[in-house]
């Protein structure tokens, strides 16, 4: 079994997509561990806040398999464009053990993990020892020396 680490965020009726995303994660993959709701402006474009968190899992699953689930979970939700617009909910794997893959389409660790406070900062907040296979730090040394001030984040009490 590896343990997983996914990313979820929407900015288009955030909370009925971020359910919707967790139930397809719990159906197809069980018990998830997830971190507190973060609330983040859009990043790269103009649109509503986004709704961000992080999901843990336990699968036996590749990391190919996971990734086509959630694009079949994407699909739920009508998504639609690409990276830098609005989106009812955008899911993305994060990490899986302490693989590493860089050739597309999967790479793992994604860069999203060190590059945005959206994910880091419920990341060290889950899994705070979880070490990154590429710099050898943890999740929380990394989340200290983050210049948070360039991306803030809120908690919102969203119950998931």
């Amino acid at each position: 079994m590896a343990t997983v680490y996914v990313g979820l965020g929407s900015n288009i009726d955030p909370e009925d997509n971020l359910h919707l995303g967790i139930r397809e994660l719990r159906a197809r993959f069980g018990e998830l561990e997830l971190s507190a709701v973060y609330c983040s402006k859009a990043f790269g474009f103009e649109g509503d806040d986004f709704l961000n968190l992080i999901a843990r899992f336990e699968s036996k699953d590749t990391p190919q398999a996971i990734c086509e689930h959630i694009e079949l979970i994407h699909n739920l939700t009508g998504r639609e464009g690409g990276k830098w617009e609005s989106r009812p909910l955008d899911i993305d794997l994060l990490l899986y053990n302490d693989l590493v893959i860089e050739e597309p389409p999967v790479r793992i660790p994604r860069d999203d993990v060190l590059e945005y406070s959206f994910v880091l900062r419920p990341l060290a907040e889950l899994a705070p020892d979880l070490v990154h296979p590429v710099t050898g730090r943890t999740m929380l040394d990394h989340w200290q020396k983050f210049d948070a001030a360039s991306h803030p984040l809120d908690v919102v009490g969203v119950i998931l």
